[in-house]
């Protein structure tokens, strides 16, 4: 099968400017149809954003949900007010996902309290986006190198956690870098969870770069992807070491080269 790309618009296409809609516009330029990006625009931005958008066709997988420490009891209902503050805002530009994370591990607090708290968290936010059209991705990043102090850095506990929350708004973004990175293996990981997987992310191996940057076996892991039964986009979560277009495409031969006849 042929995966479509999803560059993420926080650091890929900037040499378009600091506007997020002008990156839009250049992603759609370089024949994308969906990106992701991190933060939710500003008020004096949402409106040409939104036109940006309209003008191109394009969609926005996933931006990060403007929530502090969803495992934090004194934080809940902050977190929760700030989520629904933003969700018209999300629905303005068509966003499919907010990204929650768990976080950082609280001094003074004992995981299965900060567990429970994020569930509860989750629970809660699916009643305010319930109906709106957007949902919610819970991701784990790896403690190893990017995120020391992490909460959660295991994608079996992410699924574990979504399969408690129990709520269709709620599911997974699997990041494949961060897994990898915590050692993990793809098809054992996605094995009976890919149903609740909305979004896939990915970035080389070492040194969270384009592909061919790192060791990573690209065209493995795709098979693996595929074999998972994901059949949504890639984001693409790296900081390219070259211009962006040409740093999307070196993705998007193997891609082509996975089609051909073997």
């Amino acid at each position: 099968m042929t995966f479509e790309l999803s560059p993420n618009l926080t650091w890929l296409f900037t040499e378009a400017g600091p506007s997020p809609a002008d990156r839009v516009r250049a992603a759609a330029s370089a024949g994308f149809r969906f990106v992701d990006t991190w933060p939710l625009p500003t008020a004096d931005q949402a409106a040409d954003y939104a036109a940006a958008l309209r003008e191109t066709g394009v969609t926005i997988m996933v931006v990060t949900a403007p929530v502090g420490e969803p495992g934090d009891t004194a934080q809940l209902e902050p977190n929760l007010a700030a989520l629904a503050d933003a969700l018209p805002v999300a629905q303005r530009i068509g966003v499919r996902h907010f990204v929650v994370t768990g976080g950082t591990i609280l001094d003074g607090v004992e995981p299965r309290e900060q567990r429970a708290t994020l569930v509860e968290f989750l629970r809660r936010a699916a009643d305010i986006v319930a109906g709106s059209g957007v949902g919610i991705v819970l991701e784990n990043l790896n403690s190893r190198v990017d995120h020391p102090g992490c909460f959660l850095d295991s994608t079996p506990e992410t699924v574990a956690i979504v399969r408690e929350v129990g709520r269709p708004e709620v599911a997974v973004l699997y990041d494949a870098y961060h897994s990898l990175v915590m050692g993990e293996d793809v098809r054992t990981v996605l094995t009976d969870a890919v149903d609740l997987v909305r979004h896939v992310q990915v970035a080389d191996v070492p040194g969270r770069h384009e592909a061919g940057t790192g060791t990573l076996d690209w065209a493995k892991l795709l098979d693996d992807l595929e074999a998972s039964g994901y059949v949504g986009p890639l984001g693409l979560e790296y900081q390219p070491t070259v211009e962006s277009v040409a740093s999307t495409e070196i993705l998007r031969r193997v891609i082509e080269e996975r089609q051909r006849p073997r």
